[in-house]
């Protein structure tokens, strides 16, 4: 694994595309890197961390080899974006189980509201270093 973290995201969820692209403008630095969750890599890491595919209801943040999803890793991924939107990681101090409970609500509607994609994304020429197989 390389020292970058590593967000895995549903690669056919246009909301989850969407968070990707937001995360990418406001890391200018590349500190992230991605992976669908269907893909090959997405694959081996969920299969490191004993993810089923329940998980692929949820984005997943891997930093320093250690697990993070749902709230909390769309909490952590804000926490480290050039944006006064690092504000939003003070929500941290809301309880695991009202935050997921949210994010789990939006998780089971994001086809319904978002709309899917019939394939993952595939990254532009330009951002296909920020993204694993």
């Amino acid at each position: 694994m390389n020292e970058h973290p590593v967000i895995l995201f549903d690669g056919v969820c246009n909301l989850c595309n969407g968070f990707v692209q937001f995360v990418i403008r406001r890391d200018p630095e590349a500190v992230f890197k991605f992976a669908p969750l269907q893909g090959e890599t997405g694959k081996r890491l969920r299969s490191k961390f004993g993810l089923d595919k329940a998980e692929l209801k949820t984005i997943i943040l891997i930093k320093n080899d250690k697990l993070y999803t749902r709230s909390t890793a769309a909490l952590e991924i804000t926490k480290n974006l050039k944006s006064t939107l690092k504000i939003l990681y003070g929500f941290i101090i809301v309880p695991v189980f009202i935050r997921d409970a949210v994010y789990n609500l939006v998780a089971r509607n994001r086809y319904k509201w978002f709309g899917k994609k019939d394939h993952c994304m595939i990254p532009t020429l330009d951002l296909a270093t920020r993204f694993l197989n």
